[in-house]
């Protein structure tokens, strides 16, 4: 959906950083330039915001990034851990839930 322009990811330079040192973690075994690849379509592609601070009280302060990007950008958050931003402000989704049209 992203790669055919049906769905935007909005980001800012804190979460493109994370996305970037995940994706290159041996864990994971990516290969480099398949990973290479994926970071510069995101650095291309990608709508780079810079929301202003919020204060919250959410269980991971790492995850204050993607609050203050979607509180400000208007958009939801897609992602396996709901839990993780149960307190915020926000509209967070399961991939599920996105793919479904579920509307936010």
């Amino acid at each position: 959906m992203v790669i055919n322009g049906n769905v935007i990811i909005v980001l800012d330079t804190r979460i493109f950083d994370e996305y970037s040192e995940v994706l290159r973690r041996e864990k994971f075994s990516f290969p480099k330039d398949a990973v290479n690849e994926i970071i510069a379509f995101v650095r291309r592609e990608g709508v780079f915001i810079s929301p202003r601070p919020l204060n919250g009280n959410i269980p991971d302060p790492g995850d204050l990034p993607f609050i203050e990007v979607s509180y400000h950008a208007k958009v939801p958050i897609v992602t396996g851990n709901l839990r993780h931003f149960k307190g915020s402000d926000v509209v967070v989704m399961t991939p599920v839930q996105f793919l479904s049209g579920t509307v936010w």
